[in-house]
């Protein structure tokens, strides 16, 4: 007879994303785009509409790697998890399918990891901003 598989444990979720993820965000943005353009989507993201994606399709639209279990951030997130206690959402920007632009984990990338630990079908509830809000007037294509 089969071994019973034990049911991961469910993430809990806080309703909004917390206080100090916003400055978070904007503090990683910051290397990727100037000061205005971070500010636009910062407050895009405060005011996005929460929407819920899988661990495992968040981390193949960012193109990022699983963190390890052992990562001090990670298992911190994981220790919530177990005690029940809830994590913040998510805070994402939108990438460019044509422009081979991955979406961005502006807040959260370990908190994806520890969900998608728990079950990679996690359903996370995320803040999601567009590029075309803030895109410049021009914008690059890769060939």
């Amino acid at each position: 007879m089969a071994k019973p598989t034990k049911k991961p444990e469910p993430v809990h979720w806080l309703a909004e994303p917390e206080d100090h993820d916003y400055p978070a965000a904007e503090s990683y943005l910051s290397l990727l785009a100037g000061t205005d353009r971070v500010a636009q989507l910062v407050a895009s993201l405060r005011s996005a509409p929460q929407q819920t994606f899988k661990a495992k399709d968040i981390l193949r639209a960012a193109r990022l790697p699983q963190l390890p279990r052992d990562n001090p951030h990670v298992a911190a997130d994981l220790a919530k998890v177990a005690a029940g206690k809830s994590l913040s959402p998510i805070l994402l920007v939108r990438g460019d399918l044509d422009g081979g632009l991955p979406v961005q984990i502006a807040d959260g990338y370990h908190r994806v990891c520890a969900s998608y630990y728990t079950d990679e079908n996690t359903d996370i509830p995320c803040r999601l901003a567009g590029l075309e809000a803030t895109a410049p007037t021009t914008r690059r294509r890769r060939p």
